[in-house]
């Protein structure tokens, strides 16, 4: 029987800098946006901060230890740019790039492959204060100066970058409902902030391509829902088009063709600002390969003078949800994916996070039995898998997340690891679903006759113009 999953497929599993870190202020740090946001009274459920989080940064040996017995062929994780710049521009922390510097080197020596983003929300809070962050036009330039910091230390050693985490995200937490740091509630500015968000990533991608060690791959963390509509109506269909445009077209278009979705632009009008040349020549072909991050899908129909796009979601209360109360909805992974290879053809796939959050409950000695978690993977695996038969050039899955962590504004309360983290005494312990991932892992390598995931060097997609 053929593998579902081909030799050199990369296992991993996937963090945050400011949810697993810790060390808020040491060796230099500066506060980031999420410090500043997680202090503020209220912002987040229990005043829960990232001040300890994990404390990854002390116990990394650790955690690298605990992936290598997961058997994990890749470890993606973010780099804080405070950590690194705390200014957020010159000069370069050396405490902090060298932290980096020594979990690459742990991470090599284990064979695990390191999968670096470089921005995952936490902006260093003096570019928040001196100059509004994202809504500042010069912000790319000196996010792509950062990220030439990153690539020049370690890139001779990492071959997968992403530059962004989620612009989507990023914008509606932090512009549209102020869930999220900035804890701004301006629509208009959040279209700002998003549309400076891909210029920030065109800039950074040119830079790599023009590094010294500019040969690996290189994209963006793309989140997006997949639509189904709950009628058969043409009106319904169009809906359920215009959401998934709405969604993944919003920034996925801007990286492959330098340019917004046609319907985004013909109903946001002058809410979308508009790409010079330089930035449309920029972004144009600018993701080496497609990286998703997917969780759950909607349930759309046509809904005259419902905003802009004109669809609303229909609630599913049949369905399995989350803790997070996301509904579990697997097979609009597969539908994502088709999508988004047709979309954008010629481009390897990468999900990059995947994952469920559910009310773990540990037995007096740690352990986990979270079945629930467990039949959410294999549920999307299998979607995974499906998508390849379809044509879907999958290449990696990274589950969300290696470690329970701070879940951004549902503080500790939300867990979504295949290790679990007491958040008291900090000691790790691998649940049911990370001996379940091992055996997923250990099995594909043994059916695809040992060969270990990784092995496969990066290849850069094609795009059209």
């Amino acid at each position: 029987m053929k593998p579902a999953f081909p030799s050199g497929f990369l296992w991993g599993a996937a963090t945050a800098a400011y949810q697993v870190e810790g060390a808020a202020a040491e060796d230099g740090r500066s506060p980031s946006i999420w410090d500043v946001f997680c202090h503020t009274p209220g912002n987040t459920l229990c005043g829960d901060t990232g001040d300890t989080a994990c404390d990854h940064y002390h116990r990394f040996p650790e955690d690298v230890e605990l992936m290598r017995t997961l058997g994990l062929g890749a470890y993606r994780f973010s780099v804080s740019w405070s950590r690194v710049m705390p200014s957020g521009t010159e000069p370069i922390n050396s405490a902090g790039l060298g932290f980096y510097d020594k979990l690459v080197d742990c991470l090599c020596e284990a064979g695990i492959e390191p999968f670096v983003t470089l921005y995952h929300w936490d902006l260093p809070n003096a570019l928040q204060a001196s100059s509004g962050g994202w809504l500042h036009a010069d912000l790319p330039r000196r996010f792509a100066d950062y990220a030439n910091v990153v690539f020049d230390r370690l890139g001779d050693r990492v071959r997968f970058w992403l530059t962004i985490n989620e612009p989507w995200c990023i914008v509606d937490g932090g512009y549209f409902t102020a869930q999220h740091a900035p804890g701004i509630e301006d629509p208009a500015l959040g279209y700002v902030a998003g549309h400076n968000l891909m210029r920030g990533h065109a800039y950074a991608v040119a830079a790599y391509r023009a590094s010294r060690h500019g040969t690996g791959a290189i994209s963006f963390a793309l989140n997006s829902n997949f639509a189904y509509p709950v009628s058969d109506s043409a009106a319904g269909q169009a809906a359920a088009d215009r959401a998934v445009e709405g969604f993944a077209g919003w920034f996925g278009d801007p990286a492959y063709r330098g340019e917004y979705p046609s319907v985004m632009r013909a109903r946001l009008g002058n809410l979308l600002p508009e790409f010079s040349e330089e930035d449309r020549e920029l972004l144009r072909g600018s993701m080496d390969y497609l990286a998703v991050n997917y969780y759950t899908s909607d349930f759309v129909r046509h809904a005259v003078g419902a905003g802009p796009m004109e669809y609303e979601r229909i609630p599913q209360p049949d369905r399995l949800h989350t803790e997070t109360g996301w509904a579990v909805v697997p097979d609009g992974l597969r539908d994502l994916l088709l999508w988004l290879t047709k979309r954008y053809p010629e481009l390897p796939v990468y999900i990059t996070e995947n994952g469920a959050a559910f009310a773990d409950t540990a037995t007096d000695d740690g352990e986990v039995d979270d079945q629930a978690r467990i039949a959410y993977l294999r549920a999307h695996l299998d979607a995974a898998s499906r998508a390849r038969a379809g044509g879907v050039d999958l290449r990696g899955y990274f589950a969300w997340s290696l470690l329970d962590n701070l879940e951004w504004s549902h503080g500790f309360s939300k867990r979504f690891g295949l290790i679990r983290c007491d958040f008291e005494t900090l000691e790790r312990t691998i649940k049911a679903s990370g001996h379940w991932y091992a055996d997923v892992i250990r099995n594909a390598r043994s059916q695809n006759h040992g060969i270990e995931a990784g092995t496969e060097q990066p290849v850069r997609g094609g795009v059209s113009g």
